[in-house]
């Protein structure tokens, strides 16, 4: 089997993006075009592993002989979605509720193989990260948005840069899972559809 097949990200998140580019292969980008909202009655770790796989699926239905990459995030606050909060208000008030608690995030990926020698077709998988939030006053939440205005993620802080002054601890058996992309799953994942990390 070829040790470079063409890799493709079914995304347009630029923090998914710059997570691949850490792996230093050669990879593009489609932004698969589906409808992420969740099924009624739909657990969070469904939601997050149907949507992955539908994200690769939308990009494969026009692309072939290809490894494609789908990912997305559910976060959850006693259960109950927490989704992109979009505007300055809803963040506050998202991070308002989470403060001093603990938020899941279920980061799903999928691995899909278009190839026809492909040695698994479809790999998938669902990694838990358990977040705990800093209890911090109103003041302290308003003034953090301000400076990073993290309106696109779920839960309202980049983990990645300031927003880690919000947390107390993160648990997960990969730390690239948080921010949307878990890496160590996916070279795994890569390693099975035969990728060389290291040639030479």
């Amino acid at each position: 089997m070829s040790s470079s097949p063409r890799l493709i990200l079914a995304s347009s998140s630029t923090y998914r993006q710059a997570l691949l580019a850490r792996l230093q292969l050669k990879f593009e980008t489609i932004a698969p075009d589906i409808d992420e909202r969740a099924l009624p009655d739909e657990t969070a770790i469904d939601t997050a592993l149907r949507l992955s796989q539908a994200k690769a699926e939308a990009v494969a239905s026009t692309t072939r002989d290809a490894l494609i990459i789908g990912s997305d995030q559910v976060a959850t606050l006693d259960g109950m979605h927490i989704g992109k909060p979009g505007t300055h208000a809803k963040a506050l008030s998202q991070l308002q509720a989470m403060r001093g608690r603990e938020v899941v995030f279920h980061s799903a990926l999928c691995l899909l193989d278009t190839r026809p020698e492909a040695p698994q077709r479809v790999q998938i998988q669902n990694i838990q990260t358990v977040v705990c939030f800093r209890h911090l006053s109103d003041e302290e939440l308003d003034a953090y948005l301000h400076i990073e205005q993290p309106y696109d993620c779920a839960g309202s802080a980049k983990n990645e840069a300031l927003g880690i002054a919000l947390l107390s601890s993160i648990r997960s058996d990969d730390p690239t899972a948080l921010t949307g992309l878990p890496l160590i799953s996916l070279v795994s994942m890569l390693r099975v559809s035969g990728v060389n990390f290291f040639k030479g």
